[in-house]
């Protein structure tokens, strides 16, 4: 059914309406004429032509406009509300399947608002309505009521990656047979990420017979991918999906502290990609961290940086003596043109000084040595020290390298080398093997092209193996490396020319050095890919992106990534910094040849331009001014009806009018907030019955564990006292009414962003107003005594900066809250190290006998803060069975914690009524004398 899109925020003032039928007879009501008498002497004054004549009825015009004057009065006490937003649907239940990947949030706030309109509508007219976001997989959706729709809406944010479209067909099957006659509504963010065409076309075939649509915004998001380190610059490659808003706009580099080090412009033209340059000097670029694109909020549009876009100095040298007279044939010719691209170099050009001496003084990063041995003498003093001090010494074999003896090889080796045709040799070139998992190189294809002909073998010795990263297909070492110091000796057994292999002619030995290179920042005792070991074989998430393109603490289903994962991101790896110390590796939304185009949407009834929905009007004012104005029109009618708008009367009743409508007249743009807003349903029935509050701090996992906490205690408060709560309500602080709830738990999600300010004022006026907060941090197993402060911890102290908090102190044993209903010892939660802090009691009188509870007064704490994350210990299923593992556990460690949480109850509802107990004995004795 359709319905208009017009409310009443008081539809029984309508029935008024009904008085219009008695009003019109009461106005056509004339009074009844004199009876006539004949006075002799007014026979002078038959003849006279009267001036002043009262008409018989009321006449038509002006009765109808009375009557619509009191119609329109009626009408605005019933508080209209045009809202275009809010059109009606099919008879059926509606589906909404909701993008919710990085396309979709510049937009979202819109997208939130559109997702709102079509839930109220369905409500109002009383259709079931399922919300199904495409990140939730292929969890079965069903319809929900309103105020749970509203609640998961309100929880609803983008997520970082695209989420895998058709994951979300199994259930959208199951809703359909279950509801044939649903209506299909698809919020589509106009991409082809995420398999959207072959989604859209299944789709299409399960819509047929039902009414099914999809909504598209007015631009297309952008995207940025393929930051390459270019000589000389960093370039950007930005990305859009067909049509977009921004035609123009510029891309900001930032470093690990948030500062901009620069800005370059783009320009689509009529491409659907554009390129940005970054021409700064090599100091600077290795500083960026960050690449975003100027006012696009979406995770899509930034681009985290790590080791591999690092251009390092690299300086070169050789002991071929004819580089010069022939470059083409000299070892480094084939280093320059592999390490142009991402490294800035440096070669000995000053003969008449020793070349590795000059090349350190330059404070290259690595310094690359091409068949050259290393005497005795200030130039192995030099290498050593440069190595020791973090350096890393790539060096390559050839004659010089076989004759000599020196001790800057990763191990031992063999004096010779190994020919083809030779005593030690092979019938044919030998190809290379496959890279093992501890390797650097792991992840590279290698060529069936790449053979090598001769190398410098290494003697077998213990640990051989784990110095090892490539091999031939023999099982001979190609690659080896060692740790000295902090810094890293590798060693490359063929020439850097290609008179011992094809290698250096190959893309792969490109890649090789790139990924040497990069181990540059990482050459410490600690790093993940340096020294003999090898890099570890998993990586730790350390911070995340979120939907919005924010860089904070990784959410708890975060997985580490394997060394070889090169993306791009996805739930179980959301985009951001994974490893451990500054060995840190930078997973992104988009990979490097990513594209975005434009989806197909064939089959299915596209809308675009959905999210331009107009707001809502309120039709008051309009009503009243038109009632003012009628009134005005009346009486200047009825006046001059009466004769008195004759010409010598017409300045003062003129004058009168127009004061009487500078009065009334209504303001130019009235302000809805002056209005009364309309109390919601929910507050409501939370001021009839009592109920536990969770904050939605945006985060589902969280969200749910809160749900489920303050349910399951609600019911155990039912059981075992004589509160009986209803359902536990999820708040935003920034636009929910906060007064109807005694008692409010807001878990620290550190990864999610700051509240607005009005949410931070109205929770500092619900503490001042008597209502009790229980901040939990949730980071009991992360802090450490003494330590330096948790991401929570931190999150928490910008949170209440502004707000007036009292002294706190650990939670004494004799405290109220600690016998309120049971008697504990302290709070525990999933975990039981943690510490719970409540406002301090006044310090003890010392002419006072009584304990210390009863000094406190009747005020109950406005702040309660904990670590132990308490909701995840409460929440249980239909069964009672715990949902959530305790540390260290057990059904004591939850029984306590339920205990806890009735005695928290208990304290704010009741105060310290239990300390009162103390003067008991003092009372009865008063009374029995």
């Amino acid at each position: 059914m359709f319905g208009l899109p017009l409310a009443f925020t008081a539809p029984a003032a309508l029935v008024t309406l009904v008085l219009l039928a008695a009003l019109y007879v009461f106005l056509r009501i004339t009074p009844p004429r004199p009876r006539q008498a004949i006075f002799p002497p007014l026979r002078l004054l038959l003849g006279i032509e009267r001036k002043d004549q009262t008409p018989a009825r009321t006449p038509w015009p002006l009765l109808a406009l009375r009557l619509a004057i009191a119609a329109a009065a009626v009408l605005a006490m019933a508080g209209p509300i045009w809202n275009p937003a809010l059109f009606g649907g099919g008879a059926g239940p509606l589906l909404m399947i909701v993008d919710d990947g990085w396309p979709a949030a510049p937009s979202w706030d819109a997208r939130k608002a559109l997702i709102g309109s079509r839930l109220e509508t369905a409500a109002r007219d009383g259709r079931l309505a399922a919300l199904l976001p495409v990140s939730q997989g292929g969890v079965d959706v069903a319809p929900a009521e309103p105020a749970r729709n509203a609640e998961r809406l309100r929880a609803l944010a983008p997520q970082p990656y695209a989420p895998d479209r058709m994951a979300i067909l199994t259930p959208i099957r199951r809703f359909l047979n279950a509801f044939p006659h649903a209506e299909i509504v698809w919020l589509a963010d106009g991409t082809s990420l995420g398999q959207t065409d072959p989604f859209a076309r299944e789709l299409a075939t399960l819509a047929k017979g039902r009414e099914a649509s999809v909504l598209l915004g007015a631009g297309a998001a952008l995207g940025l991918t393929s930051i390459d380190a270019v000589t000389g610059a960093l370039e950007a490659k930005v990305l859009r999906a067909g049509a977009s808003s921004r035609q123009k706009g510029s891309v900001r580099a930032v470093d690990a502290k948030g500062l901009t080090i620069g800005e370059a412009p783009f320009d689509f033209g009529v491409a659907d990609q554009a390129t940005a340059n970054f021409d700064l000097p090599t100091e600077l670029r290795n500083q960026v961290s960050r690449i975003a694109i100027d006012d696009e909020r979406s995770a899509g549009a930034v681009v985290l940086l790590d080791e591999r876009w690092r251009r390092r100095r690299v300086a070169i040298a050789s002991g071929v003596s004819v580089d010069v007279a022939q470059p083409l044939l000299s070892p480094t010719y084939y280093l320059s043109r592999a390490l142009a691209p991402f490294a800035d170099l440096r070669e000995w050009r000053d003969s008449a000084s020793d070349p590795i001496v000059s090349l350190i003084a330059e404070k290259p990063s690595v310094l690359m040595l091409a068949d050259m041995s290393v005497a005795a003498g200030p130039a192995h003093e030099a290498l050593t020290k440069f190595v020791d001090d973090g350096g890393v010494l790539v060096r390559f074999a050839g004659s010089r390298l076989a004759a000599s003896a020196d001790d800057l090889t990763p191990t031992e080796l063999r004096r010779g080398g190994r020919t083809l045709g030779g005593a030690l040799s092979w019938e044919t070139p030998k190809r290379l093997a496959a890279f093992d998992r501890d390797s650097p190189f792991f992840g590279l294809s290698v060529p069936d092209e790449v053979t090598v002909s001769r190398q410098v073998l290494a003697e077998p010795e213990p640990g051989l193996a784990a110095k090892t990263w490539a091999r031939l297909a023999d099982g001979t070492p190609l690659v080896t490396a060692d740790q000295r110091g902090k810094g890293l000796v590798v060693l490359f057994h063929v020439t850097a020319d290609t008179t011992w292999s094809n290698l250096p002619l190959s893309g792969l030995f490109v890649e090789m050095l790139r990924r040497v290179v990069a181990l540059a920042a990482q050459s410490t005792p600690d790093a993940d890919a340096a020294g003999a070991k090898g890099p570890v074989a998993t990586r730790p998430p350390k911070s995340a992106l979120d939907g919005f393109g924010v860089l904070g603490a990784p959410p708890a289903s975060a997985q580490p990534i394997a060394a070889d994962f090169a993306g791009p991101a996805d739930a179980a790896h959301p985009p951001g910094f994974y490893g451990a110390g500054e060995a840190l590796t930078a997973i992104n939304t988009l990979k490097s040849d990513a594209t975005l185009t434009p989806a197909d949407y064939a089959g299915l009834t596209v809308k675009n331009d959905a999210l331009a929905v107009a707001a809502p009007l309120d039709l008051r004012v309009w009503l009243l001014a038109g009632a003012l104005i009628g009134l005005i029109i009346d009486a200047l009618a009825s006046l001059w009806i009466g004769g008195a708008l004759s010409l010598r009367r017409a300045r003062p009743a003129g004058a009168a009018m127009l004061a009487l409508a500078l009065l009334f007249a209504p303001s130019p743009r009235p302000a809805l907030a002056a209005n009364p807003a309309p109390v919601a349903e929910r507050d409501k029935e939370a001021a009839l019955a009592t109920h536990l509050a969770y904050i939605v701090t945006g985060d589902a996992a969280t969200d749910e564990a809160s749900r489920l906490g303050l349910l399951t205690l609600s019911r155990i408060l039912a059981q075992r006292t004589s509160l009986s709560p209803g359902e536990p309500i999820g708040l935003d602080p920034a636009r929910d009414e906060l007064a109807f709830y005694p008692l409010i738990y807001w878990p620290i999600v550190a990864s999610r962003p700051q509240p607005p300010a009005m949410a931070v004022t109205r929770i500092a006026a619900f503490m001042k107003g008597g209502g009790t907060v229980i901040f939990d941090t949730r980071d009991a197993l992360a802090a450490r005594p003494g330590g330096p402060p948790t991401p929570e911890a931190l999150w928490l102290r910008k949170l209440l900066a502004g707000v007036d908090i009292p002294e706190l102190e650990p939670v004494p044993r004799d405290h109220v809250v600690t016998k309120s209903f049971y008697l504990i010892d302290g709070f525990v939660g999933r975990t039981t190290i943690g510490q719970t802090w409540i406002e301090a009691l006044p310090p003890p009188d010392p002419n006072d006998t009584q304990v210390r509870a009863a000094r406190a007064g009747d005020s109950v704490s406005p702040i309660v803060l904990t670590s132990n994350d308490l909701a995840a210990a409460w929440a249980a299923d239909e069964d009672g069975q715990p949902l959530y593992p305790l540390f260290p556990g057990g059904p004591r460690q939850r029984e306590l914690a339920l205990r806890g949480g009735v005695n928290l109850v208990m304290y704010t509802l009741t105060g310290n009524y239990k300390a009162d107990q103390v003067h008991a004995r003092d009372i009865l004795d008063r009374l029995s004398h």
